[in-house]
């Protein structure tokens, strides 16, 4: 790209001198000559970075000239930090990158005219360019940077209703919340809803800006929630978890909807309240039903079992597992179906069903083979020994019972052979 351009102005000054000598033969034509070999030698000798710098300085852009020196002395420092090996290393600097250094003068320089002229709106679009351009190439911190500069242009916007104000907002939200910072975000997505509240915005994608502010503070929400369920602190999360319900339910989202319900549901139970916990896993399976979510279905039967047991309903517990253990097996959910033959052998091998309780032991440990999860296979070992164990347990004791001559020569035959019968 860079040697066209410099064929681009070797042509241009060619016809130039041409021009010049049809004009007037008189002329000096040396000198115009000689001044054509400075330029040319300078096109020539300085890097693109270099002929970008002299023309938007030649062009009064300073403030776009420092922006794109301080934006590739940036990129150096943060490729020498990062050292050989890192992510940014692998690349080659900015300032070799000319696809990137035309991006940057091309929307620097319209955003800087846009400023001067009282176009803020224009230059918000401009910076947005740059954003997404470097979001769509990989160059976060780059995105990040304009992303930054959209929202410090979007408060000088005032025709629009807040609509760019509002973007923004959202925009460096999710800037915040990629980097971690769940707090700062927080506080930039209930800015973004409240502006979106009664608008009829759109994005590109045609979805309202107000739904868009619904997720986002969904998201947010579980992430907090999460990060609070780690820590033991459970009513606090079930607090926040009710805001991220109600969030999904004003948002449209049944999606949204039903996994707020089920984390609701697991919160719940974890603290004994069973019957919050049911009234929410039942609302999920409801909705795993409508949307026609098989692996939902079988989550939520799953966990209404685990609620069920815990207040001594076993049959009814033992039936939502059944349930779930169908569904696993149809839509081939293979761990899910393992844990709930465990989950369904346990409940047989306490109350003493050991029979039941090793053909499900049995059905896990057949299913962890075929699974690249030693830890599971490990354990379904185990409860397979355990369920073998108790099973030939009975039959020992059975045959102990009735001493005679027959269960006596068995006993002493099984001694020698050590078979599972």
């Amino acid at each position: 790209m860079q040697n066209d351009w410099k064929h681009q102005v070797f042509a241009r000054e060619c016809l130039r001198i041409h021009l010049i000598k049809d004009k007037d033969p008189k002329h000096d034509v040396s000198m115009d000559i000689k001044e054509f070999s400075k330029r040319e030698a300078a096109v020539y000798r300085n890097s693109h970075k270099q002929n970008i710098c002299i023309e938007m300085l030649q062009e009064g852009f300073h403030k776009s000239f420092r922006e794109f020196f301080t934006l590739i002395d940036k990129w150096n420092a943060l490729r020498e930090a990062g050292g050989p090996g890192s992510d940014i290393w692998l690349l080659k600097p900015l300032d070799e990158q000319y696809d990137k250094l035309d991006q940057l003068q091309q929307f620097l320089t319209l955003a800087e005219a846009a400023q001067r002229a009282g176009r803020h709106e224009d230059a918000y679009k401009n910076y947005l360019a740059l954003a997404n351009y470097f979001k769509n190439s990989g160059n976060d911190w780059l995105a990040d940077h304009f992303f930054q500069r959209c929202f410090d242009t979007a408060k000088f916007i005032k025709l629009d209703g807040g609509k760019r104000e509002a973007e923004a907002y959202a925009n460096l939200g999710l800037v915040k919340e990629r980097h971690g910072q769940l707090a700062t975000a927080l506080e930039h997505y209930e800015v973004f809803y409240n502006l979106t509240l009664g608008r009829i915005w759109t994005d590109g994608k045609g979805h309202t800006q107000h739904s868009v502010a619904c997720e986002n503070l969904w998201r947010i929400y579980t992430l907090l929630a999460d990060k609070m369920l780690e820590n033991k602190e459970h009513q606090g999360a079930i607090k926040i978890l009710i805001k991220a319900f109600e969030m999904a339910k004003e948002g449209g989202d049944n999606r949204l909807k039903g996994e707020s319900a089920y984390r609701l549901g697991l919160a719940y139970l974890s603290i004994g309240k069973t019957d919050a916990a049911i009234t929410f896993l039942k609302t999920y399976m409801a909705i795993s039903k409508i949307l026609g979510d098989n692996v939902g279905i079988g989550k939520a039967n799953e966990a209404l079992s685990k609620a069920l047991e815990s207040q001594g309903k076993i049959l009814d517990s033992i039936q939502y597992l059944e349930k779930f253990i169908e569904i696993a097996k149809n839509n081939n959910v293979n761990q899910s179906l393992v844990e709930s033959c465990i989950c369904l052998g346990d409940i047989f091998n306490t109350r003493g069903r050991y029979e039941e309780a090793y053909k499900h032991f049995k059905k896990a440990y057949e299913t962890a083979c075929n699974l690249p999860n030693l830890p599971l296979l490990e354990e379904t070992q185990v409860y397979y020994g355990i369920g073998q164990a108790h099973k030939m347990m009975m039959e020992y004791c059975n045959h102990t019972e009735v001493v005679d001559f027959i269960n006596t020569k068995f006993l002493l035959e099984w001694k020698e052979n050590r078979t599972d019968k």
